[in-house]
C-alpha cells in the first residue's frame, strides 16, 4: 500500500513465530546495505519457489512514515554491489499473511536466532491498526518509533 514514495508502516517485536504465519506464502530474503550516512540504500534478493528477483531501494527518515524509492534490478547489478554490503547484511524469511484489507509481513531472521517482527503497511499515518487475534499473543511491543529495530540497525 505504498503512498507515492512514502512507506507508512507499523512494526512489532514478536516473542515467537505465530503458527498461522508458517502456512502463508513466504519469501527468502538476502538484504544488504551500501555504505552511506544520511540515505540508506539497500539491495535485496528474494527467492520464492523457482523465482528470484532483485531490488534496489533508497530509504530516508524514521518512524511510521519514511521516504522509500524502490526499483527492480537484475542479477548483474546485485552481484556487482553485494560485496560492498559485507558486514551490513541480514537474512530472513518473510511470511505474508492476509487479514482483511491488510497484509501482515512476519519476518523470521535466519541469521539472528530468536528474532521475529510483524510489519503492516498502511495507506495513512493515522490509519487505525487492530492486531489480529492470531498475532496478538505473540506481540511483545510496538517498535515503529524505535530506531534500534530497523533492518538497517540490525544489519550492523
Amino acid at each position: 500500500m505504498a503512498n507515492g514514495n512514502r512507506e507508512i508502516e507499523r512494526k512489532y517485536l514478536l516473542v515467537g513465530l505465530p503458527p498461522r504465519a508458517t502456512t502463508a506464502p513466504a519469501l527468502h530474503i538476502d538484504q544488504g546495505y551500501l555504505p552511506g550516512r544520511r540515505i540508506n540504500e539497500r539491495v535485496r534478493r528474494t527467492k520464492s519457489d523457482d523465482t528470484v528477483r532483485y531490488y534496489r531501494t533508497i530509504k530516508s527518515g524514521s518512524g511510521i512514515s519514511r521516504l522509500e524509492i524502490e526499483e527492480e534490478t537484475d542479477e548483474r547489478f546485485f552481484s556487482a554491489v553485494w560485496p560492498l554490503t559485507l558486514g551490513h547484511r541480514i537474512e530472513k524469511r518473510r511470511y505474508q499473511v492476509a487479514e482483511g484489507d491488510l497484509i501482515w509481513e512476519i519476518d523470521e531472521f535466519l541469521d539472528r536466532s530468536g528474532l521475529w517482527f510483524a510489519e503492516v503497511e498502511l495507506s495513512a499515518v493515522d490509519q487505525r491498526v487492530l492486531v489480529p487475534g492470531w498475532l496478538a499473543e505473540f506481540v511483545e511491543r510496538e517498535v515503529t518509533e524505535d530506531g534500534r529495530y530497523t533492518n538497517y540497525a540490525l544489519s550492523k
